[in-house]
């Protein structure tokens, strides 16, 4: 029998400004009413599928802050202003920001939306009732489609289509606040239901491995350009592992029994915390088993079952995810018609289990739970419905959660010593070595430097406020920004660590 294992991985990196509870980006909010709870909910039409999830804990505790009304989101602010009295650089800002979502798959769905779309192209005016739908639109464009379909009042504002008013706006924003509360007691409930596993990644997303050393980035290309300075505070990382799994406590009531480390990142280094925080499995792109094992080809036997790693700490299960398919549904099969998707990936199932004749095999998908689906017709909806009856109804493959199949099928292939690097291409290049990622490092390593250096013990906000900048999403962007936004939002966070322990503000923070 072929056992498939879904891993979705949920997260988005902190946005609030920790000094002035103010959010600049509206990430968390607009991918909670689109991906975090219908990606759970869909479960109940297939009880025959099982998942695992994987929450950021930084990412639920900004849900549960939307939750609390403990952030101001600027975008939010905005869309509730009333058209009429928008400033002239409040305008602007919506003009170019509220198209922000993909044209071809969810603004073009929508006549009025697209219509506005192709205004701001051609540089034409907007009347006051321009803005009022735009603002509108925005929102409810990001809301997943089934919401749109099942709320009562949205789908009578989604039938509307124009000319809507202040108080339809209200109703939008006011439903996606709903949404955001059901998504924890969701996945509580179908972690009770034994449907899904729940796994989590270390609180802030860091590169545990880069936070243990960055000059652990050599063993996986020794070309890498390192600081001047090592960032070197291996308990940084333990930090994080163990705050993660206290998160996880609180909310779902029992200990996690899964880690995604963040970006799959891993090395020998952090195994000893991880295996210390009683997690009992890790996650990791099939490159890393590979060259952990120093094999030049792929082996599929290998790929497709646990490995052990025995070490004087205990032990850590590791299972590897399937590069390929995982990259089918994430990055190719949005451009295809979901049958001929489905047909294809059931086809290399298919080819699998007559590959090993029946026997027992661990298939993992390791994949972004929320970027993907944008990019398909109706949310992914349409895909993942097909998807899961054909694998509901398949007499060769079932679906299982990771713990599940682990205490059905202990590992018995040991990996002696694990290679560091991370889910793109064995290594750690997309968060260290350009110019701008390595300055960046740099920054860290004087910032972290100075707490240390605080007579008096810092205060709880400021080691905050360096967790936060240890998250793997400002290395990732470094150079690559395409607006700057997460440019600024690290600049940010360093100037705001700086006012907390009560430092100047180094120079070249300034704007």
């Amino acid at each position: 029998m072929l056992n498939l294992a879904f891993i979705f991985h949920m997260h988005q990196p902190y946005y609030k400004n920790l000094l002035t509870q103010e959010s600049d980006l509206p990430w968390v909010r607009l991918h909670g009413v689109k991906d975090y709870l219908d990606m759970v909910q869909i479960l109940e039409k297939f009880p025959k599928i099982k998942q695992t999830f994987n929450v950021v804990p930084s990412l639920f505790e900004q849900i549960e802050d939307y939750n609390n009304d403990k952030v101001k989101d600027k975008f939010f602010e905005l869309t509730k202003r009333p058209a009429a009295e928008l400033t002239q650089s409040e305008k602007e800002f919506i003009l170019q920001n509220f198209f922000s979502i993909n044209n071809e798959k969810v603004i073009s769905t929508f006549p009025r939306y697209y219509q506005l779309h192709a205004k701001k192209r051609h540089n034409q005016e907007f009347s006051t009732q321009d803005y009022l739908d735009l603002q509108l639109y925005f929102n409810l464009a990001w809301i997943d489609p089934s919401f749109r379909q099942n709320i009562a009042e949205l789908k009578k504002i989604s039938a509307k289509e124009r000319f809507f008013s202040e108080e339809d706006k209200h109703i939008v924003l006011d439903k996606q606040l709903l949404i955001l509360k059901e998504i924890i007691p969701t996945y509580c409930l179908f972690k009770q239901n034994n449907q899904i596993e729940i796994s989590v990644t270390p609180y802030y997303h860091p590169i545990l491995p880069l936070l243990c050393s960055t000059n652990i980035a050599k063993e996986s290309n020794k070309k890498t350009v390192l600081p001047k300075k090592e960032f070197s505070y291996p308990l940084d990382a333990k930090e994080h592992i163990n705050s993660a799994v206290e998160f996880y406590k609180q909310r779902f009531g029992s200990s996690p029994e899964g880690m995604w480390p963040s970006e799959e990142a891993v090395s020998e280094h952090i195994l000893p915390f991880i295996i210390q925080s009683g997690i009992k499995w890790i996650v990791a792109d099939e490159a890393i088993l590979f060259r952990s094992l120093k094999l030049k080809k792929r082996d599929a036997r290998l790929l497709y079952q646990p490995h052990l790693l025995k070490r004087k700490d205990g032990e850590l299960n590791i299972v590897f995810r399937d590069r390929n398919l995982s990259d089918l549904i994430g990055f190719n099969y949005h451009s295809m018609k979901e049958v001929d998707a489905v047909n294809n990936f059931m086809g290399h199932l298919k080819n699998i289990d007559k590959a090993f004749k029946g026997r027992d095999t661990l298939v993992t998908i390791a994949m972004d739970g929320e970027n993907a689906w944008e990019f398909f017709r109706n949310d992914g909806h349409d895909f993942l419905e097909l998807f899961y009856q054909r694998i509901s109804e398949s007499d060769f493959v079932k679906t299982n959660t990771i713990n599940e199949y682990l205490k059905l099928n202990p590992a018995k292939n040991k990996i002696k010593r694990l290679s560091a690097g991370s889910w793109i291409y064995g290594e750690f290049g997309k968060w260290i070595g350009n110019p701008i990622k390595v300055k960046y490092w740099e920054w860290l390593v004087d910032a972290r430097k100075a707490l240390e250096q605080v007579r008096e013990p810092a205060n709880e906000l400021a080691w905050k406020q360096m967790y936060i900048l240890e998250g793997s999403d400002w290395f990732w962007w470094a150079g690559e920004d395409p607006d700057g936004s997460f440019d600024r939002l690290f600049r940010l966070h360093l100037s705001n660590f700086y006012k907390l322990i009560n430092k100047n503000i180094p120079a070249y923070l300034n704007p």
